[in-house]
């Protein structure tokens, strides 16, 4: 699988992630032997970049992402984390109020931590230290902030330093931020020295967003951009009524737009998956697409679409009936 570089940094990833969310028990338990099995059908299609984060189940999937990747070459990986939650236990049978249904802010596990947003500098220390405990490793190859959206004050001038000092060490390889946004990170791009964004859900073929601004300025510093969410959490997965986007119900207008998507593909002969996952890809800035899996046929579906060839005709087509920009807007 083809990798790319990040920015001027030395950490390469390839084309197609791992998201690690899902095996978090992201919604629902997840068996640890399907952890361990779509792992290793990740490393036998080829991937080679793992996405995780402490947000992610209270740990539990970089926990479960350090097990399944321990006795691999550590130099034939990477792997990457984030930093602005930390997680502080909790005494047994305390009462968490951010339980609901059995979930613990969308993950099916045990409080037994609270999530507590930190971008301080000892907070992104602390951070650090607690993940590589639970992943098992001695480095991480990038570390993004994330989700600081309300807390940019401390992120640029606090966490982000933090995060300096720590690549400077070789503690983390690559530093970024990911959101679900463009303007903060375009901020990042042009105020820091940020290696990567991870931007999710604003470059896709429902949203062209980032073109406006956000691509334009990693592509003329050099920078590169990890793009998630290409299926808009489910609408560009199978578009129909009650489908999800951006985790809530799609309105009307986006689910025609995105069955009028489908219709183009589909002409093509080519899945509305395979033509959503692809279509980040060919701008230069764009590193790589980060998918979650939960499972290893999930994994080896993703890695099939990658390998499907889009026709450039698709794309001419979407954009004459105008359901692709050149814009963003």
């Amino acid at each position: 699988m083809r990798r790319n570089r990040l920015g001027s940094s030395t950490v390469e990833v390839t084309e197609l992630s791992f998201g690690a969310a899902a095996i978090g028990n992201l919604f629902r338990a997840v068996d640890p032997a399907q952890v361990a099995a779509a792992v290793d059908a990740a490393w036998v299609e080829g991937i080679r970049y793992f996405d995780t984060a402490p947000h992610y189940g209270l740990g539990l999937s970089e926990r479960r992402l350090g097990e399944a990747l321990r006795g691999r070459p550590r130099d034939s990986y990477v792997l990457s984390t984030k930093v602005g939650r930390v997680l502080d236990p909790l005494p047994a049978g305390t009462a968490f109020e951010n339980m609901s249904d059995g979930l613990s802010e969308g993950f099916a596990v045990p409080a037994t931590h609270r999530r507590r947003w930190d971008f301080s500098a000892d907070g992104v220390r602390r951070s650090i230290e607690d993940s590589l405990e639970r992943l098992g490793l001695d480095r991480v190859d990038i570390a993004y902030l994330h989700d600081p959206d309300d807390h940019a004050e401390a992120a640029f001038h606090e966490a982000y330093p933090a995060l300096e000092k720590l690549r400077a060490q070789g503690v983390i390889g690559a530093i970024g931020a990911g959101m679900n946004q463009t303007a903060m990170l375009t901020r990042f791009l042009r105020d820091t020295d940020v290696d990567v964004v991870l931007c999710a859900g604003r470059y896709t073929l429902l949203d062209q967003s980032a073109l406006i601004e956000l691509l334009p300025e990693a592509a003329a510093r050099g920078r590169s951009v990890v793009v998630g969410g290409v299926f808009n959490s489910g609408l560009l997965a199978d578009p129909r009524p009650g489908a999800t986007y951006d985790y809530t119900a799609a309105p009307l207008a986006l689910l025609d737009r995105a069955l009028r998507i489908k219709a183009v593909t589909e002409g093509h002969g080519i899945p509305l998956r395979a033509a959503a996952l692809h279509y980040p890809l060919a701008h230069p800035a764009v590193a790589g697409v980060l998918v979650g899996t939960r499972s290893p046929d999930e994994v080896r579906d993703a890695a099939a679409l990658l390998r499907r060839e889009i026709p450039d005709g698709l794309w001419d087509d979407l954009r004459a009936e105008g359901l692709l920009t050149e814009d963003g807007h």
